[in-house]
């Protein structure tokens, strides 16, 4: 791990950057299915996130994959069965997230 040093202009980018990996109505809301190193079936996330459709869980789990965030195991057999889970750097995302959820509730008591 490195500690990299930002100037105001490179933070901006990098945070740009990573908002990019997750912009999508979709992408955190399927994370927070997967945190805790939970492993779900398609079909189990179509169930977890009924207004989602089909077209767009498949193509939100694609780009998470691309991203290096999701691992999807495809194995092989009839009846399909194919599930996702976080890679560990996905996974390391969780604190993060909770320190923004944090932030928000904080709100009142701040301003």
């Amino acid at each position: 791990m490195t500690n990299k040093t930002y100037t105001a202009l490179t933070a901006a980018s990098g945070v740009e950057s990573v908002l990019r990996l997750l912009e999508g109505r979709w992408k955190l809301v399927i994370l927070f299915h997967l945190f805790g190193g939970q492993v779900q079936r398609y079909s189990d996330l179509e169930k977890l996130i009924p207004d989602i459709s089909q077209k767009m869980l498949a193509q939100q789990l694609r780009q998470l994959e691309a991203d290096g965030i999701v691992i999807r195991t495809d194995y092989k057999q009839v009846p399909p069965k194919v599930d996702y889970r976080l890679t560990p750097w996905g996974q390391a995302l969780c604190p993060a997230l909770d320190a923004l959820l944090t932030w928000a509730e904080n709100r009142n008591s701040l301003i």
